[in-house]
């Protein structure tokens, strides 16, 4: 059963300004991390950490090769909700220092379920 996904404004908004058929890409493997978003042996998910003096714990990432794209998403475990906090056309450090910014914006909420459906 796959988790019910949710994405910040900011998310959103980077993902309309992505290409249509990279746009595609991205959906397509957001909806297969959604199914098992923890992380392994069970899951896709990948576990930041701390990233470039930035703590990130708590977040996950998925990692697009070739299409140079990073997604960056935390988890209501209870709740089995996916927060989708950024998508990037950027490189890692970029990515992560945006993902810093928005857990200094949204604070511990970007834990909780508190964000909109995400849906094509």
């Amino acid at each position: 059963m796959a988790w019910a996904i949710r994405i910040t404004d900011e998310a959103r908004r980077d993902y309309g300004k992505i290409e249509g058929s990279i746009r595609k890409q991205v959906l397509a493997g957001i909806l297969k991390v959604s199914k098992a978003p923890l992380p392994s042996p069970n899951g896709y998910g990948k576990p930041l950490g701390n990233k470039n003096r930035n703590n990130l714990t708590g977040f996950f990432k998925i990692k697009y090769r070739g299409i140079g794209i990073r997604v960056v998403y935390t988890l209501v475990v209870d709740k089995m909700v996916m927060n989708i906090v950024v998508i990037s056309q950027r490189d890692d450090n970029f990515c992560y220092e945006l993902a810093a910014k928005l857990y200094d914006k949204y604070g511990d909420d970007i834990f909780n379920d508190r964000f909109e459906d995400f849906y094509e």
